[in-house]
């Protein structure tokens, strides 16, 4: 049985996710392979504290975050690697944490290129099953729109940008707000399938 300090940050993240959704103890210490207790200590510390790990403050600013979207905006087809190169250029600023990219398995991510620059740079990745569904909430809307942009029939690019922006604005808070909600259950989902199939 797993113990608190054997856990990783994913795992504690699934522990609190579980028992937010009225898992009870038992189960999610089933799901997560460790003992009750563990499920109740990481459970308590998410509870008092608000985190699961080292409650590291931000490394990213507004400023950075917009520095970053633009870059993203640019060049939507650039690597990870191309992309933390451009951010990252010209910055004295020298990060002395670990970190752990989470990404999945599509083919840029997993590129030769990629995975070179990667442990080059000393970046570790989260694993991600080979046949899991994307979990990202963007990706559910994503589909939304393209459905209803496809559905309108447009005939050049600037009617798909017009009808993308249309769109886009039409789609309800409610719908960003159940994709949240639901993130939980698709994870427990997910993690029960052992990365297979799910409903969602």
């Amino acid at each position: 049985m797993g113990k608190c300090k054997d856990l990783s940050e994913f795992d504690k993240g699934q522990i609190v996710m579980a028992r937010r959704l009225d898992q009870n103890i038992s189960k999610t210490a089933a799901l997560v392979v460790c003992s009750r207790s563990a499920v109740v200590n990481i459970y308590q510390k998410w509870y008092k504290e608000g985190t699961v790990g080292h409650g590291w403050p931000r490394l990213i600013d507004a400023r950075g975050e917009r520095r970053l979207a633009r870059v993203v905006r640019s060049n939507r087809r650039a690597t990870v690697a191309q992309i933390a190169e451009e951010v990252n250029s010209g910055s004295a600023r020298k990060l002395k944490r670990t970190w752990v990219l989470q990404q999945d398995n599509d083919p840029k991510h997993t590129s030769k290129s990629t995975s070179e620059w990667l442990k080059k740079n000393k970046m570790k990745a989260l694993e991600w099953p080979s046949q899991s569904p994307d979990l990202n909430p963007i990706e559910m809307l994503w589909h939304d729109l393209k459905k209803v942009v496809h559905a309108r029939k447009p005939s050049n690019v600037a009617e798909l940008q017009q009808f993308c922006k249309d769109e886009w604005a039409k789609i309800p808070p409610q719908r960003c707000n159940r994709l949240i909600a639901s993130y939980g259950k698709r994870l427990i989902a997910v993690v029960a399938a052992k990365g297979g199939p799910t409903s969602y």
